[in-house]
């Protein structure tokens, strides 16, 4: 998994150590044979996503002190089902991507160009 790439071609970088994230828990969106979810974009979540992934059935703001998760608040940086991100985009509640972060096997279901205008950053005035 080490020699995971991200969507620019660079070495996959990390997501988040605090929450830790990533499919394995290694901070990293890699992915593997029991990753069916193909946890694969690194984003920024924020309250419009986190809503709108409870009215979905993903509660990822309650915590779960039984799975050690303390739950997600605006701004911190997740590993996100690569379907989610984009049935969240088809619903306007899509987070910022962390390009950086983002593992490269994603662009079998998403385009690069797709993740570049959502990406950390590239929004002004969106209050995303």
């Amino acid at each position: 998994m080490s020699s995971s790439r991200n969507v620019l071609g660079g070495p996959l970088l990390a997501c988040s150590y605090s929450p830790l994230t990533g499919f394995y828990r290694t901070g990293c969106c890699e992915t593997g044979p029991d990753d069916s979810g193909l946890h694969l974009v690194c984003t920024r979540v924020t309250a419009d996503f986190l809503a709108f992934s409870t009215a979905a059935g993903n509660d990822l703001s309650t915590p779960r002190p039984e799975y050690r998760f303390a739950g997600l608040k605006p701004g911190d940086r997740w590993c996100l089902c690569a379907l989610r991100w984009l049935e969240a985009l088809d619903a306007g509640a899509a987070p910022p991507v962390v390009l950086e972060a983002t593992n490269e096997a994603v662009l079998e279901l998403v385009d690069f160009d797709t993740l570049k205008a959502h990406a950390y950053g590239a929004r002004t005035g969106s209050g995303g």
